[in-house]
């Protein structure tokens, strides 16, 4: 289900996180063992990002099965390609910029652009509404979907450059840096698509938003 999060995605709001002390620290562990090929290391790290990983992938490819077969293949890559890691960019940002041209290679493969899967089939299930919670109201629930629906047609109208830009930024909150690292782009070429991107999706629920006013 979409929360405040996607109907800020709408409104052009933002909100980012950055990464902890903490998990840079442990980040730094993980790899340093798994340059020295650690089995458990590297399924610590796994554990630690798969569902990000999978997540971003079937939003941009929108088949649940080839988002598997990406989401495995990132993680073989990056395991075999652990030593080449620098430290320069985070963890996180060198998944993401596997994960991206993976998805970009599936496409044009194909021959067509990702489609778009719905967001709340990758989100954390015990996250949504339950039937059995009080303050839960069908009506609003409808509504709810109706913005889901809008805002999940609405981003399967966006070019695979506006695409990534838009989901990595506001629905992954990595910074502008981040995804200009993950994308190989400059930010100011990130903070273009970031508007173009929420400008069409602007446009594209403009009458779903006149009439819900």
């Amino acid at each position: 289900m979409y929360g405040a999060a996607q109907v800020e995605l709408s409104t052009g709001a933002i909100r980012l996180t950055q990464r902890t002390h903490e998990d840079a620290l442990l980040d730094g562990a993980l790899i340093d063992r798994c340059r020295n090929r650690d089995a458990e290391a590297f399924g610590l790290l796994v554990d630690r990002y798969q569902t990000r990983v999978f997540g971003y992938v079937r939003r941009m490819v929108g088949s649940a099965e080839d988002a598997e077969d990406i989401a495995q293949e990132v993680f073989v890559r990056a395991f075999q390609n652990i030593g080449r890691f620098d430290g320069r960019a985070s963890l996180t940002t060198w998944l993401f910029k596997i994960a991206s041209n993976l998805c970009i290679d599936r496409s044009r493969r194909k021959g067509r652009r990702p489609e778009e899967a719905p967001l709340a089939s990758v989100e954390d299930p015990e996250s949504g509404a339950k039937a059995s919670d009080p303050r839960w109201d069908p009506e609003t629930h409808l509504v709810a979907l109706e913005m889901e629906d809008a805002v999940e047609g609405a981003i399967s109208q966006l070019s695979d450059k506006l695409r990534s830009v838009l989901l990595l930024h506001d629905i992954e909150e990595m910074s502008y840096d981040e995804i200009a690292s993950a994308l190989k782009i400059p930010v100011g070429t990130v903070k273009s698509r970031l508007f173009l991107a929420r400008g069409h999706l602007q446009e594209a629920l403009r009458g779903f938003i006149e009439a819900g006013a």
